[in-house]
């Protein structure tokens, strides 16, 4: 016996903004992330009606401070700086898959990053990770590409290398594994 799905139900502004506020109860959001879960609760998203209820919400939500991706990011990004040790590349990458513009991205970051040392960050992202001191060249890689994952340059990466002695031909090798 084949079962029918349920009619799709579309709300009307009030029942959007009350969606969006029980939304933003649960984690923060940015403006695209609520754009997209409204996408499927408006009738015709693409329509000139869709946009604008769209953007009556999003509106009556920052007005009432509920919604702000300059807020959203400098927390989102000294979270991942304290608690992940991530390094600036990997919270950038992360921000901009959540629909952040750059301007505000960089604003967050700048305000974040400031006064942190990358390699001693690196470091404690490693100790996180327990990575220790490379044995082999295979290790030397995986530490090598556990960094790049981690946010860090490739400069960081390799004074921490040099400063773990890894040899001059592993770290050539992975050097151009990196460009």
């Amino acid at each position: 016996m084949a079962f029918s799905r349920p009619k799709k139900r579309f709300y009307s502004e009030d029942e959007l903004y009350e969606y969006a506020v029980g939304a933003l109860s649960r984690r923060m959001r940015t403006v695209a992330e609520l754009k997209r879960l409204f996408r499927q609760r408006v009738d015709e998203p693409e329509s000139e009606y869709g946009k604008t209820l769209i953007e009556l919400v999003i509106r009556r939500l920052k007005d009432r401070g509920y919604l702000n991706d300059s807020q959203y990011a400098a927390y989102f990004s000294s979270l991942r700086r304290d608690n992940q040790k991530f390094g600036r590349m990997r919270v950038v990458t992360d921000l901009k898959a959540k629909g952040m513009h750059s301007d505000v991205i960089d604003k967050a970051l700048d305000a974040t990053y400031e006064g942190v040392s990358e390699e001693k960050q690196a470091r404690e992202y490693l100790r996180k990770k327990r990575l220790v001191k490379p044995k082999d060249q295979k290790q030397a890689a995986r530490i090598f590409r556990q960094l790049a994952r981690g946010g860090f340059g490739p400069r960081t990466i390799f004074s921490i290398l040099k400063k773990w002695d890894v040899d001059e031909e592993t770290l050539t090798e992975l050097e151009s594994e990196s460009t």
